[in-house]
């Protein structure tokens, strides 16, 4: 089992920059792939950004490209996302994921095997 907790969520205004962090329980988290995803009022759930269990690849959803970096500290069994230029349309609960399978970045939710409880993020315009 493990258990994922998010932080760093709150209220920013469009242009400023937020830091989201999960730390997961387990004794495996550097062969787990970690993710982020988010969902907004009356949206789908939606990805937005992927890292595989090294590290080393990273992949990330087509409108936060350039602006969201996801990283990892396996010492630390930890995940964050650090979002910079905040529009308004990124406002969301954003969820920590854990892909346990494979140690490779997924992009489907269904596919991921924990997810956190969620940090709510609202960007003001």
């Amino acid at each position: 089992q493990v258990q994922l907790v998010e932080s760093g969520g709150g209220l920013v205004q469009a242009g400023g920059s937020l830091r989201l962090s999960c730390i997961a329980s387990g004794r495996t988290f550097s062969s787990y792939a970690m993710g982020w995803f988010r969902q907004a009022p009356g949206k789908e759930r939606e990805f937005v950004a992927g890292i595989n269990w090294s590290g080393l690849m990273t992949d990330y959803a087509e409108s936060v490209k350039g602006r969201f970096t996801i990283s990892r500290d396996n010492a630390k069994n930890t995940v964050s996302l650090q979002m910079h230029s905040l529009k308004p349309e990124d406002t969301a609960v954003y969820y920590c994921t854990a892909h346990v399978r494979t140690g490779y970045v997924v992009k489907t939710y269904s596919a991921m095997d924990y997810w956190g409880k969620g940090t709510l993020v609202t960007v003001s315009s």
